[in-house]
C-alpha cells in the first residue's frame, strides 16, 4: 500500500508557506506510486502560471514522456482554479482529490464550475472536502501571519 498522497501534498504546502508562498501543495500519481509533487512556485519562479496543480502536472508528464497523465489522480490540498481545472482536464488526469473548497478562486465546485461546462471536453471524478479542515487552518495561518508581518492598516 503507497503512502497517502495527502500527506505529501500538505509537506509540499508546508514547504512552500515555508518559502513565503501560497502553502498548496500537488502530488500526480499513478498506481501505486507518486510522478510528482509539488507547492506553489508563483513568486519564486516569477510566474503567474506556477501553482502547484500545473507545476506537478508538468513534472508528470516529464516523468511519463506524454501530455496525457491517463489513469493518473492528482491530490491537492485547495480547489483548483480556473487554469489548473483546464490544464487537469487536457491532462485526462482520472480522479481529482482536493482538500478546502476556494469560494473566491475555485472553479471546481465554486466559480466557474469548469467542469460542468458543456465546452469541457474531459472531467475528472471528482472528491473534494478531504482534510478540509487541515488545509483551511494551514492557510488561515499562513494569512494571518503575513498580514501581521506586512502591517496591515485601514479598513478590512
Amino acid at each position: 500500500m503507497r503512502d497517502d498522497p495527502f500527506a505529501l501534498a500538505f509537506s509540499e504546502a508546508r514547504a512552500a508557506a515555508a518559502r513565503g508562498e501560497v502553502p498548496v501543495g500537488a502530488v500526480v500519481v499513478r498506481g501505486d506510486g507518486v510522478l510528482a509533487a509539488a507547492g506553489n512556485r508563483t513568486l519564486e519562479d516569477r510566474d503567474p502560471t506556477a501553482h502547484a496543480e500545473m507545476l506537478a502536472i508538468r513534472a508528470a508528464c516529464r516523468a511519463l514522456g506524454s501530455e496525457r497523465l491517463v489513469g493518473c489522480d492528482l491530490y491537492v490540498t485547495l480547489e483548483p482554479c480556473a487554469m489548473c481545472a483546464g490544464a487537469i482536464s487536457f491532462a485526462r488526469l482520472r480522479r481529482l482529490y482536493y482538500a478546502a473548497e476556494d469560494p473566491k478562486g475555485g472553479a471546481v465546485d465554486n466559480g466557474a464550475r469548469f467542469y460542468a461546462q458543456p465546452t469541457c471536453h474531459h472531467a475528472p471524478e471528482v472528491y473534494g472536502g478531504i482534510r478540509e479542515t487541515e488545509a483551511a487552518d494551514l492557510l488561515r495561518a499562513f494569512f494571518k501571519e503575513r498580514r501581521g508581518r506586512e502591517g496591515r492598516t485601514g479598513p478590512r
